[in-house]
């Protein structure tokens, strides 16, 4: 077994500490034990769970667990030894923030977001919830009835187990939105995710307030929780206040709340939890998390005390979260808990196809680029997609400047109808239109209605035909629609697949989302806790900087506690 030598930094993984000065001395006592073999010293370092206390001896490094220190001067004893560092026990459990995870019933503060169309599966939501994490059914761009259909599965696989569904802005179709909430109401589903909101919504307001009353302290309880998705301070400022006055009014007059529950929804916040999505795929405005997170976490302050609750909101951070270097970074920012969704999305259980996995697995960062979203085209919203192996992003973005430069198809030269049919629809337009318009009888007559009024809008829904169906080709995996493949994707899925290369999680087979988010949360605090070594003076070798993914036998033992050497 290798001896840790201080003039041997190499082997031993560590310099000489001397250098740095000596802050306390260490005595065994009579439960304390000193190691200085390499491969024991990494297996107690590895074990999160347990303080460790570096030392010196007059020939080489130690580690040791029980024992006495006395900081300051050296103790007058022949077993004395000068303290390097000193490590606080740094399980995955402990990272986040605590009452973010005793009020969802979690054991990791970890959380998969909702990708739309069913990507996120009731299979993930149902692996997340088994592995002590939270889920949430991706929703939206799905009909009521679908939706009631997974509500079903999951109510009845999870019963109390912690899972949440998507609640997404729809300001194209409002009724839809509407639907999906009254839904959620009637069926007691009491945690969702508020997603794409650009201002806060009649429905989602109704979702919140739903049956507030006076809790035991006499602050007001609302049954029903909001985990909101921003990237905006000022959409964030939004979630962070009270609901606004005029929904709550709206409510009162519909009979819905009374005025004691119109008093108590004054004092609460929209959401108490709101995560922050920096660069990520779908629905992002590519904010970097460094700067993102910290401005959400001074808005939350400076609203706190503008409104006196009684609870502090909580800021989790989302987009590029894809290995323990970015998760850890995420938590020190101050984030009380983490949310993933482009490589939940690589994972077996989502609601994606064969397919996508292997493009996804394939993805390197810079693969992703932004093209216009199908929920909001007439507004110019973009999402982030992949680009590699798709030519979906720049047909959707030549949709969107013909839509902007023509009145109506009509007006549309014969070259660009000849690309739109040939190409894109791979039938006339005139059938493009005939599915469409029984799409949207069926989902929102009023747009049917809108559209024989409007030959603008009747060109945007036509051409939103083509931004739908791509993401369920995706799903499906219809091979011969690959080229036109919509998938929602950020750069983390590169910077995951760079970290898993040589691994067991490099092939797509493989990546199931519980393994995923447990070695992500065990890399993140083995990084944090060799970083504390490193803020006390100690340099370490490349060895110890690196938190490679395990297999899940490895990581299991490991998430319990039990630790063999190397």
């Amino acid at each position: 077994m290798t001896v840790l030598h201080p003039d041997d930094p190499i082997s031993a993984g560590f310099a000489d500490p001397i250098k740095n000065g000596v802050f306390g001395y260490w005595t065994p006592g009579h439960d304390g034990e000193l190691v200085t073999d390499a491969n024991d010293l990494y297996s107690l370092v590895l074990d999160l769970r347990q303080p460790v206390i570096v030392t010196r001896t007059r020939e080489t490094w130690g580690a040791c667990r029980g024992g006495q220190i006395v900081f300051g001067s050296p103790i007058a004893m022949n077993l004395a030894y000068p303290v390097a560092a000193i490590l606080p026990p740094c399980p995955p459990e402990s990272l986040g923030d605590a009452e973010f995870c005793r009020e969802h019933g979690l054991r990791f503060a970890y959380v998969a977001g909702a990708m739309a169309n069913g990507i996120g599966s009731c299979d993930i939501v149902e692996a997340m919830s088994r592995a002590g994490m939270l889920g949430f059914f991706g929703a939206a761009g799905l009909s009521p009835d679908r939706v009631a259909s997974a509500i079903d599965r999951l109510q009845s696989t999870l019963g109390d187990q912690p899972f949440g569904f998507n609640l997404i802005h729809s300001p194209n179709e409002p009724r839809l939105e509407s639907e999906i909430a009254e839904l959620y109401l009637r069926r007691g589903v009491r945690l969702v995710e508020a997603s794409a909101y650009l201002d806060l919504t009649l429905p989602v307001v109704k979702y919140r307030v739903a049956g507030i009353r006076p809790g035991p302290d006499g602050q007001p309880f609302a049954p029903n929780r909001i985990i909101a998705k921003v990237s905006r301070v000022e959409v964030a400022s939004k979630f962070m206040a009270p609901p606004p006055e005029r929904f709550l009014r709206d409510l009162r007059e519909q009979g819905f709340l009374n005025e004691e529950q119109v008093q108590l929804a004054k004092r609460l916040p929209m959401a108490q939890d709101v995560t922050g999505e920096a660069d990520s795929g779908g629905h992002t405005d590519n904010r970097p998390a460094i700067t993102l997170i910290p401005t959400l976490i001074a808005l939350r302050d400076r609203l706190q005390r503008q409104y006196g609750y009684s609870r502090r909101i909580r800021i989790g951070a989302a987009g590029g979260i894809a290995t323990p270097a970015s998760a850890a970074a995420a938590f020190t920012l101050g984030a009380s808990y983490i949310l993933t969704g482009s490589i939940n999305q690589a994972c077996v259980e989502s609601g994606s196809s064969d397919l996508v996995r292997q493009m996804l697995a394939q993805a390197e960062q810079a693969d992703v680029t932004m093209a216009p979203a199908a929920d909001m085209f007439e507004m110019g919203v973009k999402v982030q997609v992949l680009k590699r192996g798709t030519m979906f992003p720049m047909r959707a973005a030549r949709l969107l400047e013909m839509y902007r430069l023509y009145p109506s198809l009509e007006a549309l030269p014969a070259s660009d109808r000849a690309w739109l049919e040939n190409s894109i629809f791979r039938q006339s337009i005139e059938e493009t239109w005939a599915q469409t318009r029984t799409y949207f009888q069926r989902r929102d007559p009023q747009q049917i209605a809108k559209a024989e009024n409007d030959p603008k809008h009747k060109m945007a829904l036509v051409f939103r035909w083509y931004l739908g169906q791509s993401s369920r080709w995706a799903n499906q995996g219809l091979s011969e629609r690959k080229v036109d493949f919509q998938i929602w994707c950020g750069p983390a899925m590169g910077a995951f697949n760079e970290w898993t290369k040589g691994s067991y999680l490099e092939r797509p087979e493989n990546r199931r989302v519980a393994t995923v988010a447990q070695n992500l949360l065990y890399g993140a605090a083995w990084m944090l806790r060799v970083r504390a070594l490193q803020q006390q003076g100690v340099r370490l070798s490349d060895e110890w900087l690196t938190a490679r993914p395990m297999e899940p036998a490895d990581l299991q033992r490991l998430l319990h506690g039990e630790v063999a050497n190397r």
